[in-house]
């Protein structure tokens, strides 16, 4: 096998690299905490890493985000705002990644 078609391969068998999920929350937000759960069912099945970020004390992200709690990203693009449905999290996330 030949070193150029070895690095093909390699690259045909690269792994996609895993999504990146944040969950702005706030505490107190039932909301957030069944988005937190959902998420973490999720995980079970998908791979993403997750990030929480809680948005209190922070006047910018209180600005950006308390009326929308929960929010998710998904690679930095707003995705879903007061309630995740797992099966679009899913199709959203296959589209991104």
């Amino acid at each position: 096998m030949s070193a150029s078609s070895s690095g093909q391969a390699a690259s045909a068998t690269a792994v996609k690299p895993k999504a990146d999920v944040v969950l702005y929350h706030a505490p107190g937000c039932h909301l957030c905490e069944r988005a937190r759960a959902i998420l973490g069912e999720l995980r079970g099945e998908l791979e993403f890493e997750l990030s929480e970020v809680d948005i209190s004390g922070d006047a910018e992200l209180e600005k950006r985000y308390r009326e929308l709690l929960p929010v998710v990203e998904i690679d930095g693009v707003q995705a879903f705002v007061y309630y995740v449905p797992e099966d679009a999290f899913r199709r959203k996330l296959a589209a991104q990644t």
